[in-house]
Order: C-alpha cells, then structure tokens, then sequence
C-alpha cells in the first residue's frame, strides 16, 4: 500500500528529458501534456515567443488541475537569428549539425509556474551557451544513424550521444537538456 501523497505538482509536458530531470531532483509529480500552438507571432522577438510558448502550456493544462502547480517549459535552439526547432527531416538535421559545427549558439528554455497556490503566473527564461567542436562529414553522419536528432531542439541530444558533439557549455547544462533546474528548484521551493 503507498502512503504517499498525492502530487500538487503537474509537469504540462511529454518530454521524457524534462520528466527524468524533475525526477532526479526528488519530485513527486503527475505529468499531463498541453496541445498549444507555438508558432511565432509575426515580428514576435524569439524571448517574447518562448516564453509566451511556456505560458501558454501551463495555462492550458491549468483548467483540469485547478488545485495543483502546473509548471510547464519551452526549449529552443538559436544560432545567430536563427532558430533550429526539431528537424522535420535527417536532411535537415545534417543542415543543423553543419551549421553548429565549430560554432557557438544559445539553449533557451523558458518555464511557466501557475495554478493552485501561485497568485499570478511566473515565467522565467534561462540561457546557456553551448560550442560544439568542428565535425567532419563522417561524424554527422554517424552521430544522425543513432536516431536522436529528429525529436531534439537543433537536432542534437546533449543528455546522449550528442554530448560527444559538444565542446564547452557555459551556463546550465540541465537547461540545455530541457529544464534548468537550479532556477525551477527556486520557483518551487516556496510550494514545498
């Protein structure tokens, strides 16, 4: 028999990285996934977007948990003005990891709290720079035969063979998997 309580918290998401990542932090939750448009606004600047993306996910699945934290998440991959989304395709995943190849570009996640206790939802954006070291044909081609591009931000899982691709991280490295967590535990811990 489990005498554990029930969760207050909701993690308004399918991602298994996002799951795996508020787990390994001790959290005790259910998950629930929004369905929400996020495509840009015309002339929508990528911060605004996202965060508008993270919002719009807690507040969709805020209506069916009205006692719980719904915290949801957005992640994006930008180079330059640039934003690399999942790739609808490897040919456009080989493109991402060609353009990254030897290059800097920035992790974005923005995350929403709301519900339950939260007086008035919170967003936060979190950025994390992330050099992937120079790659040859060969490596791109091997690393796209592991099957991790097509459901990844930029077309690479850092959290997984994609780590091999990467040079140097400043920032957060749990942002780039999806879920800064030091900033979240934050949000949180006034709940908990």
């Amino acid at each position: 028999m489990n005498n554990a309580p029930d969760p207050i918290l909701v993690l308004a998401s399918a991602s298994p990285r996002r799951r795996e990542l508020l787990n390994s932090a001790g959290f005790n939750f259910t998950v629930s996934p929004a369905d929400t448009d996020e495509s840009p606004l015309p002339q929508e600047p990528v911060r605004d977007w996202i965060k508008r993306v993270a919002l719009a996910k807690a507040l969709a699945v805020a209506p069916n948990e009205p006692t719980k934290l719904i915290l949801a998440a957005d992640t994006m991959v930008v180079l330059g003005e640039r934003v690399l989304g999942k790739p609808k395709d490897l040919a456009e995943a080989k493109s991402f990891l060609r353009s990254l190849s030897g290059a800097t570009h920035e992790v974005l996640t923005a995350f929403a709290l709301t519900g339950g206790p939260v007086k008035s939802p919170l967003t936060e954006l979190v950025s994390s720079k992330v050099l992937f070291r120079p790659l040859s044909q060969a490596e791109i081609d091997l690393y796209l035969t592991f099957g991790e591009s097509l459901d990844k931000a930029g077309g690479y899982a850092i959290q997984g063979r994609g780590l091999s691709l990467i040079q140097e991280v400043k920032g957060s490295l749990t942002n780039v998997m999806g879920l800064p967590l030091p900033e979240v535990i934050a949000a949180l811990k006034p709940y908990f």
